[in-house]
């Protein structure tokens, strides 16, 4: 990984603007979920302060989607920057006694979020040179986010009980500046030239040609659902800050510790599984699948173990499965559409996972106050253990194929070794 940043320039400047960017991001999280469960002592505000994270980017996608494909995907993350920098300012007009800023501006800069996931890996593939660099850099930086999350939430949970939270918001707002500088180096196109500044765009008509797409292709609807089985026990992440205030009863410190956890497993995921799979996409989703499980089960021990250590060990381990999931999923993905409709599935994928995260989020924060927050994730996280097993299921046929496939592939690559060697 090393070699393919020193060697390929672009992805080296596309990568760190990736790294400060989510380090702002988590240093933000903690200060805003702090602020909320200090101001109100609510479950479910705490909830909607995470789905101010991510329903703001589902109702963008569609928009987003077509604009990654359109229009020059470098620039696009350039503008898309400047804008968040500014949005993150208005984080700094709230207070304890006024919330609401808070909900209003990071949903803000969650839209603007729907604009750069599916750009970056819409262009990753573009800025790899080979087979090879593509599998490595779909790993580094899918683990990157988790990474990030680990050193930036438990940075961040550090940096606010110290220098404040407003300072937080402000190093969120300079991350983002520092995003838009790295953006600007890359050189080479982050799309094909003859799809990159296309005409007017046809919303309506675009989205459709995706969805038609996808339809057709019975292994992108695969992938696409497994980042869904995912996100129905993804919700209950909006209430680390509650586990560890309310049943820990440790501050932003606590918030930070278990963010870091889920960073760390999520960060090493990728890693692992990117060595198992090696671009076999019926590995990816029997993956998919059994991390889903994983997930659940690791979950329900966080939720009733007798430290804040152990929970953070076990939510390490449950997001092993969740990292490998979401980066092997975005990797199949990648592998199986083609550039000038690459945007629109991004987008498309991460509409759906937002959705169920922002549903699954506030339908945490709800129960979470009815029956606590251990009860909670023990109810969500056996949803998600449902959808998982669902989804094994599901995709037995798909996966009973490709393999089908590979072993045609493989069987044609032998016959014609052999007829070469009887033409020598």
């Amino acid at each position: 990984m090393i070699k393919l940043l020193r060697s390929n320039l672009d992805l080296r400047w596309l990568f760190a603007a990736q790294v400060v960017s989510f380090m702002g991001d988590w240093f933000s999280f903690v200060a805003v979920t702090g602020i909320v469960k200090e101001a109100t002592d609510s479950e479910f505000l705490v909830s909607l302060a995470y789905v101010s994270f991510t329903l703001p980017s589902f109702l963008a996608s569609p928009l987003a989607g077509v604009t990654v494909d359109r229009y020059d995907r470098r620039r696009l993350l350039v503008m898309v920057s400047v804008a968040q920098s500014l949005a993150a300012l208005g984080l700094l007009t709230a207070s304890d006694s006024t919330v609401w800023p808070l909900f209003v501006f990071q949903g803000v800069i969650s839209v603007f979020a729907a604009f750069v996931k599916p750009a970056i890996d819409a262009g990753v593939p573009n800025l790899a040179r080979t087979p090879d660099e593509l599998r490595t850099a779909n790993a580094l930086f899918g683990s990157t986010w988790g990474v990030m999350l680990a050193v930036g939430a438990a940075a961040g949970g550090v940096f606010s009980e110290t220098f404040g939270r407003r300072a937080a918001f402000f190093a969120n707002a300079a991350s983002f500046v520092l995003a838009m500088a790295l953006f600007a180096l890359i050189r080479r196109p982050m799309q094909e030239p003859h799809h990159a500044d296309r005409p007017a765009m046809r919303p309506i008509a675009d989205i459709s040609e995706a969805v038609r797409y996808a339809r057709r292709d019975h292994v992108v609807l695969a992938l696409i659902a497994s980042k869904s089985t995912f996100a129905i026990g993804g919700g209950i992440v909006s209430q680390l800050p509650v586990l560890a205030t309310s049943v820990f009863g440790w501050g932003d410190g606590g918030t930070g510790l278990l963010l870091g956890a889920r960073g760390l497993g999520a960060g090493l995921g990728p890693l692992i599984a990117s060595r198992f799979t090696n671009g076999n996409l019926s590995k990816v989703l029997r993956i998919c699948g059994l991390a889903g499980i994983g997930f659940s089960v690791c979950y329900i021990a966080a939720a009733w173990a007798p430290v804040i250590f152990v929970a953070a060990a076990v939510i390490a381990v449950a997001h092993l499965g969740g990292g490998a999931q979401w980066t092997l999923s975005t990797y199949g993905l990648q592998l199986r559409t083609p550039d000038h409709i690459r945007g629109r599935v991004m987008a498309g994928d991460f509409a759906i996972v937002t959705l169920v995260m922002s549903l699954t989020g506030l339908g945490a924060g709800v129960l979470s106050e009815a029956v606590g927050v251990q009860w909670t994730i023990t109810a969500f996280s056996g949803a998600a253990a449902v959808a998982g097993a669902i989804y094994i299921l599901a995709t037995r046929s798909v996966i009973r194929r490709l393999d089908e496939d590979a072993a045609a592939q493989t069987v044609d690559a032998g016959d014609e070794v052999t007829h070469q060697g009887l033409l020598g």
